[in-house]
């Protein structure tokens, strides 16, 4: 949920977000279901440790008025009581170890399975959800986000049911000790409920935009970091350092104010307390010299106040942590909840690909009336290799977005086999496609498993790839061989040899359809040669499309097709085009 300082509607995003928290809370329950069990176990615990703490007070009690103030020389009960007040406490000590130990399990369990859920989803997400939302931000939905999430149940929703319970055991000792201190304890307590009330909006707001810039943080550091040749080749550094500063600043105000909010509430529970305790102190002592009450009850009811407003203290402390956590769990939610959206790749016709492809009077917008693709209809054939040109900004990459299903069309109708793609199931069209891109991209970790993407794919069958694709020179050179390690984005290996590699895993996949995106045009004319080498090996008796701005690339091509401004232009053979006087002829004589 993106925070903004706009204060427009704020009332109605306040009553959205306050229905927004009610339904956090019931899935964040929810999510305890598997460990239904566990948390039973967790909540008798937790009241037993209870029962301990609000025994050890009235044991002191018994031991001043009964023994103390009597002056008495039997110290064989003050001995009982004092090993039984001792046992309470290691019995408490220990019983509290288990129930933190059983709740921090619960909350890892739950962190693991919620962190697997948002990497499936992300991987799920139309490609237009990414066009609109940062990397960072998606990165500190999967990490930071759902850690947070974990300390709601390893430090809020535990501390809070104990809280509470310790609150209802407390005041019940009070009022069946004396109602009267209990009643006068308490005058102070609906005070702290008036401070947190006024700062509960404020505080959620400073957490939204904590949230919010620490995404943006988190997709600077990535950006920079994939850029830093570019940063320093340019003298950049400075121009990023006021742009990371600026983002900082923003992320530190945020922070500040969530930080002077929070400092009121400890502060405030703890003058309270302070007060209430010296109205006991004022009224109990009158009551001891009228000789309604025991020295022993005024002892116990201060020691009562102390701990009761230890839970408000922990409640009012918590209240921030409590916000928190509510905000990553909408935040993560809202990602996981996207049900509508993914995609379903495991309905639709499961068919073994051919290769035809056709476009029938297709129109395509990424944006609503702003049309990219406009009226565009082709067939390429089984085995057919046809090359797609034009000016940056044509539409040549959206074609191959819609090929792949990335997107859909808003017009119009795509057709793979005669089939419609939207009837396809996606998993089995992508295998059938093998994407070479322009700007290549590869996993850290061994070269084998850059070609095979850890697919069960034949020994046989990366050779006949590596050897086709003519990485075999590059393998061959390798100490490790195949088994190289790749780092990061393969910086390791040059642009030439990154392009070799996925080659290698194109024909590793065994593909019915080549997608070549300008995949020559990173690299120097000898390497160029020997890739276009490759991809005629590569591409022999498959349906293949090239899309470049070299003429080298498309000169054998069997249809060649030029678009302009998202419409389709020209259309034809090499010589076809050449005879119409048109684009194709101008861009040869250039």
């Amino acid at each position: 949920m993106i925070y903004t300082s706009n204060r427009t509607g704020s009332k109605d995003r306040h009553r959205v977000r306050g229905k927004a928290s009610k339904g956090t809370v019931r899935e964040l329950i929810r999510l305890l279901a598997p460990y239904r069990k566990s948390f039973v176990f967790v909540c008798i615990l937790i009241i037993l440790v209870n029962l301990a703490d609000i025994a050890k007070p009235y044991i002191l009690k018994i031991v001043i008025d009964d023994y103390m103030t009597k002056a008495s020389s039997d110290t064989l009960p003050v001995l009982l009581l004092s090993l039984g007040y001792l046992l309470l406490a290691l019995a408490g000590a220990f019983i509290s170890y288990a129930q933190v130990n059983r709740m921090n399990g619960i909350g890892q369990g739950i962190v693991y399975s919620l962190r697997e859920k948002v990497f499936c989803t992300i991987h799920r997400l139309p490609l237009g959800y990414f066009n609109t939302h940062s990397s960072g931000g998606l990165v500190t939905r999967a990490t930071s986000d759902i850690s947070e999430i974990g300390s709601w149940y390893t430090d809020v929703i535990a501390d809070l049911f104990k809280d509470i319970l310790l609150l209802a055991g407390i005041l019940t000792a009070m009022f069946l000790l004396e109602p009267r201190l209990a009643a006068l304890s308490l005058a102070v307590v609906p005070v702290i409920y008036i401070v947190i009330f006024t700062l509960k909006r404020k505080i959620k707001e400073s957490f939204y935009a904590m949230k919010h810039y620490i995404g943006k943080i988190n997709g600077f550091f990535a950006e920079n970091i994939s850029g830093i040749k570019i940063i320093q080749c340019f003298g950049a550094e400075g121009e990023r350092l006021c742009m990371f500063r600026k983002l900082n600043g923003q992320y530190y105000d945020s922070t500040l104010m969530q930080v002077n909010l929070r400092s009121i509430l400890k502060p405030a529970s703890d003058l309270l307390q302070d007060l209430s305790i010296a109205l006991l102190l004022w009224q109990g002592m009158g009551m001891i010299f009228d000789h309604t009450v025991e020295i022993g009850v005024l002892y116990a009811m201060i020691t009562y106040t102390r701990r009761i407003f230890r839970p408000i203290s922990d409640l009012a402390e918590m209240y921030d942590s409590i916000q928190s956590s509510l905000v990553s769990a909408e935040r993560v939610f809202d990602l996981t909840g996207r049900s509508g959206e993914l995609e379903e790749t495991d309905s639709g016709i499961e068919k073994e690909i051919e290769g035809s492809i056709e476009f029938q009077n297709v129109w395509f917008a990424y944006k609503e009336g702003d049309w990219i693709l406009k009226d565009v209809s082709f067939k390429i054939d089984k085995g057919q290799k046809a090359a797609l040109i034009g000016e940056t900004g044509a539409g040549k990459t959206t074609i191959i977005n819609l090929i792949c299903g990335f997107y859909s069309a808003q017009k119009g109708r795509i057709f793979i086999d005669g089939i419609d793609i939207e009837e396809l199931k996606p998993a089995i069209l992508r295998k059938s496609i093998a994407l070479v891109l322009q700007d290549v991209f590869l996993f850290s970790g061994s070269l084998r498993d850059n070609i095979t993407l850890k697919d069960d794919i034949s020994e046989e069958r990366i050779d006949e790839a590596v050897s086709v694709s003519g990485t075999c020179v590059l393998v061959d050179s390798l100490p490790d061989g195949i088994d190289t390690f790749v780092n990061e984005r393969g910086s390791n290996f040059s642009a030439g040899q990154r392009q070799f590699i996925t080659l290698a895993r194109a024909v590793a996949h065994n593909p019915s359809i080549y997608i070549l995106d300008e995949a020559t045009a990173n690299v120097d004319t000898r390497t160029e040669k020997l890739i276009q080498k490759a991809v005629k090996n590569v591409t022999k008796d498959h349906t293949s499309l090239i899309i470049a701005h070299r003429l080298s690339t498309i000169r054998d091509a069997d249809l060649i097709i030029v678009i302009d401004k998202g419409r389709i232009t020209e259309m034809g053979s090499e010589k076809e085009l050449f005879e119409k006087d048109g684009y194709y002829k101008k861009i040869l004589q250039r």
